[in-house]
């Protein structure tokens, strides 16, 4: 018995179709086919690059929200810190995004996490720290501080955290 290798029939391009602003502000992304040659390379581009932004400026906002809620949560003196802390972040590297890291508020810069605080109740310790991860840019001879204990937050430690959080956003 012989057997034919038969062509299949070329599938049809699968286009996105994306609805924003709906009622509850969400992104829908659906799939349809299209019978015709589809986009060029550079109409596929620029529709993926507008989904990345308008998922961005939700999960921003969505995050910002919960980071805000969770704060809300610490006991104080907890909470009056990282209210301070999310006030001289977001003012000194607005680029950097709000989100929870480990239950903490985290900023993050191209999606990793650049600065974080860590409150006092989280672990039971003595203080709160604020402290940097890997991508922050604080390279100092061949070696440097990543975290910092707060006690207090006074005018010069207000500064100092401002200075080296625009210096580790690089």
């Amino acid at each position: 018995m012989q057997h034919w290798n038969v062509p299949k029939k070329p599938r049809s391009p699968r286009v996105l179709k994306i609805n924003s602003g709906i009622e509850d502000g969400s992104i829908r992304i659906s799939e349809t086919k299209k019978t015709d040659t589809g986009f060029t390379a550079a109409e596929k581009a620029a529709m993926k690059e507008r989904t990345k932004e308008l998922k961005a400026q939700q999960t921003r906002e969505q995050s910002t929200q919960a980071q805000l809620e969770k704060i809300a949560e610490f006991p104080q003196p907890d909470r009056g810190l990282a209210e301070r802390i999310h006030a001289i972040v977001t003012a000194t590297a607005p680029s950097l995004a709000p989100k929870l890291w480990y239950g903490m508020s985290g900023y993050a810069k191209d999606g990793k996490i650049l600065c974080f605080f860590q409150p006092a109740s989280k672990f039971d310790a003595r203080y709160a720290t604020f402290g940097f991860n890997d991508v922050a840019v604080l390279d100092d001879g061949a070696a440097w501080p990543t975290s910092f204990a707060i006690v207090e937050l006074t005018a010069a430690v207000e500064k100092h955290i401002a200075a080296l959080v625009a210096r580790a956003v690089g």
